[in-house]
This record gives C-alpha cells, sequence and structure tokens, in this order.
C-alpha cells in the first residue's frame, strides 16, 4: 500500500447533512429542530447540570471535608522497591526518574518508607525517611541520608 492508495474505511465518512434547504430535501422549514421551544432557536439550550430550575444534584448532596492546600507532596517509596538496584549504588530522585521508578518529581521531594525488606547495602539520598526505613537500610548495610 502506498500513501495515495490510502482512504477511510467503508462507512466511516458520511456526507454532510444540509440543513434548511427546502422541504423535499427531509432537513427543510425547522432543520431539525422540532418545532418551537428553547432549543429551537439560535443561542437555546441550557448549561451542564441545569435541570430545568430544579434544585441541581450537585446542590442537594451534603458536601464533606476539605482539601488541604497547604499539603506536602511527596514521591511515596517502600524500601522493598529498592532491591533492583546493585550494591553500593548511590540513589537520588532525579536517578529513580530515569531508570523508571517514579513517573514524576513531586515538589516536595521524596520520602521512603519501611514496608518490605531490603536485601542491599545502599547510599539513599530522601528528603524524608521513616524510622523502620532507616532502620532497615542501615541494618543491610547502606546509609540513609537527608537531603
Amino acid at each position: 500500500m502506498k500513501l495515495h492508495e490510502l482512504k477511510p474505511a467503508k462507512g466511516a465518512v458520511s456526507k454532510q447533512k444540509r440543513k434548511g434547504r427546502g422541504t423535499g430535501s427531509g432537513l427543510g422549514k425547522t432543520a431539525g429542530r422540532g418545532a418551537n421551544g428553547q432549543n429551537a432557536r439560535s443561542g437555546g439550550g441550557v448549561r451542564i447540570g441545569f435541570e430545568g430550575g430544579q434544585m441541581p444534584l450537585v446542590r442537594r448532596i451534603p458536601k464533606r471535608g476539605f482539601t488541604n492546600i497547604f499539603a506536602k507532596q511527596f514521591n511515596i517509596l517502600n524500601v522493598e522497591d529498592l532491591n533492583v538496584f546493585e550494591n553500593g549504588t548511590e540513589i537520588t530522585l532525579e536517578m529513580l526518574k530515569e531508570n523508571g521508578v517514579i513517573k514524576k518529581i513531586e515538589k516536595d521531594g521524596l520520602k521512603i518508607l519501611g514496608n518490605g525488606n531490603l536485601e542491599k547495602s545502599l547510599t539513599v539520598k530522601a528528603h524524608k525517611f521513616t524510622k523502620a526505613a532507616v532502620e532497615k537500610i542501615e541494618a543491610a548495610g547502606g546509609k540513609a541520608e537527608v537531603i
């Protein structure tokens, strides 16, 4: 197949409906909009969520909780996730991103949690550690450095 032989699949492209071009076309007079009413007018229609004046669902249901705008955003990693690296490796946030362990770097940095076991001796540089994480890293012969 060559570029000049490409064409849309059968049935993928339909002819444009020509509205308001006489009664013989089947879409004349009201042009498929029905008789009168709000949707028949130009500029007519209602906004998303409008329920005809009835109290909208989003306003009827109770509101709970709040979003803390001062919450810290960390990349969270367990010590067991560090077993993919070789012995003696120095682990930083940028290195984790390069190796695909994390997808994006959060604004407040990296926090290491203590879930799982660590079999390698590593030097881990992070912004925060849990007590359990520090114990496990040091028990495996590594070092936990706070940036």
